[in-house]
C-alpha cells in the first residue's frame, strides 16, 4: 500500500498555526484569522501561500454573510479541503475490531467492523490489515491510522498492558504499519475520545474541559489550556480508586464503594443478577428502574447518585468550563436525572455556577473515530503532536494531495 507520508510537505510553526486554526474553527475570513493569531495581513499572506500551494487550503466559496466589509472587495474565506484526505480509526474490543475513516475534519464516512477469533495480536493485527485495504480500496486518499484499546500506549506504538485484551508489551503500532504500509498510532481509548471532543466536539474551543466516560469501564480525561493533561495513570483504570461511597458494594477486585463498583455496566449487571439470579442487561435495568422495581430502581439511583458525587467533585478541583459525559452507560442520566442534578448540588457550593453538563451516547463507531482524530493529529502536528497547541516539532509535515 503507498502511503501518503512520503509525499509531505514541512510546514514551519506558524504556518502549522495557520492550517490548525482554519482546520478546528474554519471556514474563516483573513482578517478573523489574522485576529486569532495576532499576524499582520502582510504575514498571513506569507504563511497561508504554501498552504494554498499545497492544496491544504482553499478559498470558500463567497457569500453576503461572508464579506469581511461592505466596502471594497469581498474578502472569501479560507477553508480546509476536509474530503482531500482520509483518516482510518479503530477501536479494539474483546471480541470485535470496529473501524471508521473519516475526513480531515473527523466526519465518518464509511463504517466497517470485523468479529475477532481470539485477541492474540496477530489476530488482530489481520482484522486491521483486512479492514484497511477495504478502506483504501474506497478512499484512494487514506493516509494514516488511529487505533484506540482499553489499556496503556508507550509512545503512541508499543500497548504496555491492556487487562481487556490480556496483552503486554505489544508493538501493536509496528505491525499495523508493516502489514499496511501507513502511519500509525495507537493510543488509550478515553485518551483518543479526549482528543477528538477537544479538536472537533463538545470540547472545541474550551480552556478547561473534562471527560468522563461510562460504559464497561469508566475513564477520565481533562484539557488544560487547551491541551490534554498526561499523566503516568493514562489507561490504568484509576476509577476503581475513585471511593465515592465508603459503604458502597464491592468491586471485583475487593475494593467497597468505588466509582466502578458503582457505576459501570459490569458491575451494576452483577448486583442485580446477584440478588435476583436473573442475568438482566443494562437496558433491562434501567427500564425496569424507570418502571419502579424496587432492586433495579436502588441500584440505578445508587448509581446516579455516585455520578452525581463524582460529577460535582471534577467541578469542584478541575474546574472545567464544561464536562462531556460519554459512553454506552450515559442512559443512566435519562433516567436517574433528578438523583444525579440532586447529588451534584448537595456536593457543591451553593454559590457554586451550575456545572455544564453535556452527555454524548457514544457506540463503538464513536471510539473508533478518536483513534482517526490520532491520526489527523499526527499527520498535521507530527509524531509528539497531543492538541491543538501541543508539543509538536518545530518542523510538521502535512500530506500532499495525489
Amino acid at each position: 500500500m503507498n502511503a501518503q507520508a512520503d509525499t509531505w510537505v514541512p510546514l514551519s510553526s506558524g504556518e502549522r498555526a495557520v492550517a490548525l486554526e482554519v482546520l478546528t474553527s474554519g471556514p474563516l475570513s483573513r482578517s478573523e484569522l489574522a485576529r486569532r493569531l495576532d499576524l499582520s495581513a502582510g504575514s498571513l499572506t506569507r504563511l497561508t501561500k504554501p498552504l494554498t500551494e499545497s492544496g491544504l487550503l482553499v478559498e470558500a466559496p463567497e457569500g453576503p454573510a461572508r464579506s469581511e466589509s461592505r466596502q471594497g472587495r469581498p474578502s472569501r474565506p479560507l477553508d480546509i479541503v476536509a474530503e482531500s484526505r482520509a483518516f482510518a480509526g479503530f477501536k479494539i474490543t474483546e471480541d470485535t475490531v470496529y473501524g471508521v475513516v473519516t475526513t480531515l475534519r473527523s466526519d465518518i464516512v464509511t463504517c466497517r467492523d470485523a468479529p475477532l477469533a481470539s485477541r492474540e495480536p496477530a489476530e488482530v493485527v489481520a482484522a486491521i490489515g483486512e479492514l484497511t485495504d477495504a478502506f483504501a480500496r474506497d478512499f484512494p486518499s487514506l493516509c494514516g491510522i488511529g487505533i484506540g484499546l482499553g489499556g496503556r500506549a508507550q509512545d503512541r506504538s508499543v500497548v504496555d498492558e491492556s487487562a481487556f485484551l490480556g496483552w503486554r508489551d505489544v508493538p501493536l503500532g509496528r505491525l499495523v504499519r508493516e502489514r499496511t504500509g501507513l502511519p500509525v498510532v495507537v493510543e488509550n481509548d478515553v485518551s483518543a475520545l479526549v482528543e477528538a471532543e477537544s479538536w472537533f466536539g463538545a470540547g472545541r474551543g474550551l480552556d478547561r474541559f473534562a471527560v468522563l466516560t461510562i460504559g464497561a469501564g469508566l475513564g477520565y480525561g481533562l484539557v488544560s489550556g487547551g491541551r490534554r493533561v498526561q499523566t503516568a495513570e493514562d489507561g490504568r483504570g484509576v476509577g476503581r480508586f475513585w471511593i465515592v461511597d465508603p459503604s458502597g458494594p464491592l468491586s471485583a477486585d475487593g475494593r467497597r464503594g468505588s466509582a466502578v463498583s458503582l457505576l459501570t455496566i459490569p458491575s451494576i449487571r452483577r448486583q442485580v443478577r446477584a440478588t435476583t439470579g436473573e442475568d438482566a442487561t443494562y437496558e433491562e435495568i434501567l427500564a425496569r428502574a424507570v418502571e419502579g422495581e424496587p432492586l433495579p430502581a436502588r441500584v440505578v439511583d445508587e448509581a446516579a447518585r455516585a455520578l452525581g458525587t463524582l460529577v460535582a467533585q471534577i467541578a469542584n478541583f478541575a474546574m472545567p468550563q464544561k464536562i462531556l459525559l460519554a459512553g454506552e452507560g450515559v442512559g443512566l442520566v435519562d433516567v436517574a436525572a433528578p438523583v444525579i442534578e440532586e447529588a451534584i448540588r448537595a456536593n457543591r457550593h451553593p454559590a457554586a455556577d451550575p456545572v455544564n453538563l453535556e452527555t454524548k451516547v457514544s457506540d463503538f463507531h464513536d471510539w473508533a473515530r478518536g483513534g482517526a482524530v490520532l491520526a489527523i493529529q499526527v499527520l498535521v502536528l507530527g509524531a509528539a503532536g497531543s492538541g491543538p497547541g501541543p508539543r509538536a516539532a518545530e518542523q510538521t509535515r502535512i500530506p500532499s494531495p495525489r
